[in-house]
């Protein structure tokens, strides 16, 4: 993102600087909410290039404009996340409502995916933005990882209030390609480092994948950083419809009201909210193996053969070219041993995230491995499953124990057993257990 930045004045920026010890009390007023002012930067419908709204974007200029990442990293480190995130949010609302905007315009607002959600009373500016924009939300890919649950219930509660769902800075780092599918973004912003160069095998990976997902799900592809006519052909030949850059605008005052009858349709948007917030709340209720046979049989299958089946998918786990998120379900912490072990701790060194659950799990990761501890009358203790999840690969394996657990023959025992390589079923069982984790 672009730093607003006034016509430079040399005695501000050259007699008097901040002083190094001034340094922190600078970055304790920022995240205080002290001299914040919202810029913001037009977004443009692509090829016409006609702006349909605006990216708000948190600026001190009152405080030699601090870097904005230092200000996050601050308020994170000193616990006050939650605190500068919600404010950015209140004050970027308000300035928009108090612009010469357009109703139904697009306002994106930054938001932390780690921070808490707000409250939004209905005569708040933000609840007043939802009304009169279409608001959307986009979450930073710092930390879109740290804390899967909060992240799930965060998308939920502000899908459950109409706002949508943008997924910042793909391709900055290819975690958050692992997310597409939990999340369900309305618009993907793929990073201006993707648009500003020819791409490597890396970055055609990601591009690949986004404009999988979008042929999958109608969700808009936003471009971020075209500053010439090559980086907007680059923006097109990746399909992009949205656009933002210094060739359209740099931050500043609202000053300009936009045309948002050319908005693309954010299709299924409607569809995509009420399904994830239907899984979240059925997660907190039901196990994945409840929720993958709501509408589907199961079949017995016994133990030798889920064995196979298990291994088969962690085998598509390590082939693909991407790597996935893998979520398992161990019953007991004691089958974690020999082939099974071995073959997650491999997955794990490049997966973007590995989740375990188990009874009597281990109190700290190990091996890149993230443990969930389930009580022993949890009806999951009786599962054994594993999802896999990513660009490339959708496959997800999931059984509960017939008889109880060590009971016949061990390589006999019986499961009842749901195998899908359908995505959207994948995904649900994912964010299923991400909610648990």
């Amino acid at each position: 993102m672009g730093t607003l930045r006034r016509p430079p004045d040399p005695r501000e920026d050259i007699i008097h600087p901040p002083r190094p010890s001034d340094a922190t009390d600078l970055l304790d007023a920022a995240v205080r909410g002290e001299g914040l002012v919202p810029a913001f930067q037009p977004v443009v419908s692509l090829p016409d290039e006609t702006v349909v709204g605006y990216e708000a974007l948190a600026r001190w200029p009152s405080l030699h404009h601090p870097s904005p990442a230092d200000v996050f990293a601050h308020a994170a480190a000193t616990g006050r996340l939650d605190m500068l995130d919600h404010a950015c949010i209140r004050s970027a609302a308000h300035a928009a409502l108090e612009s010469p905007s357009a109703a139904g315009m697009l306002l994106l607002l930054n938001s932390e995916p780690v921070a808490a959600g707000m409250e939004v009373p209905p005569e708040s500016a933000v609840a007043e933005a939802a009304r009169t924009f279409t608001l959307m939300f986009e979450l930073t890919e710092r930390g879109l990882l740290r804390n899967p649950p909060a992240l799930l219930h965060k998308v939920a509660a502000l899908r459950s209030c109409g706002v949508r769902i943008a997924l910042d800075d793909i391709g900055a780092h290819p975690d958050s390609l692992a997310l597409l599918d939990i999340i369900s973004p309305d618009v993907m912003k793929i990073d201006l480092g993707l648009v500003q160069r020819q791409p490597d095998q890396l970055q055609t990976r990601i591009i690949a994948a986004v404009i999988a997902h979008h042929e999958r799900t109608g969700a808009v592809i936003l471009a971020e950083g075209i500053e010439t006519d090559e980086h907007l052909e680059q923006a097109l030949a990746y399909g992009a419809t949205l656009g933002q850059g210094y060739r359209f605008g740099r931050p500043g005052p609202l000053a300009t009201a936009p045309d948002p009858a050319i908005l693309p349709r954010f299709a299924r948007s409607t569809e995509r909210r009420d399904t994830l917030v239907d899984d979240r709340d059925r997660a907190l209720t039901k196990t994945p193996f409840e929720i993958a046979t709501a509408a589907h049989s199961a079949r017995t299958v016994r133990k030798r053969t889920l064995i196979e089946m298990s291994r088969h998918i962690e085998r598509l786990a390590a082939a693909a070219d991407s790597a996935p998120i893998v979520l398992f379900t161990l019953q007991s912490q004691d089958n974690f041993r020999g082939e099974t072990r071995h073959n997650i701790t491999m997955l794990a060194k490049r997966s973007p995230l590995v989740v375990a659950f188990a009874v009597n799990a281990p109190r700290d990761a190990a091996h890149r491995v993230q443990w969930v501890d389930i009580d022993a009358g949890d009806r999951m203790a009786l599962e054994w499953t594993i999802v896999v999840l990513g660009p490339d690969t959708a496959a997800a394996l999931v059984a509960r124990e017939l008889e109880p657990p060590g009971q016949g023959v061990e390589n006999d025992r019986r499961f009842a057993a749901v195998i899908t390589f359908d995505r959207d079923r994948v995904a649900a069982a994912a964010r299923s257990l991400l909610n648990r984790a």
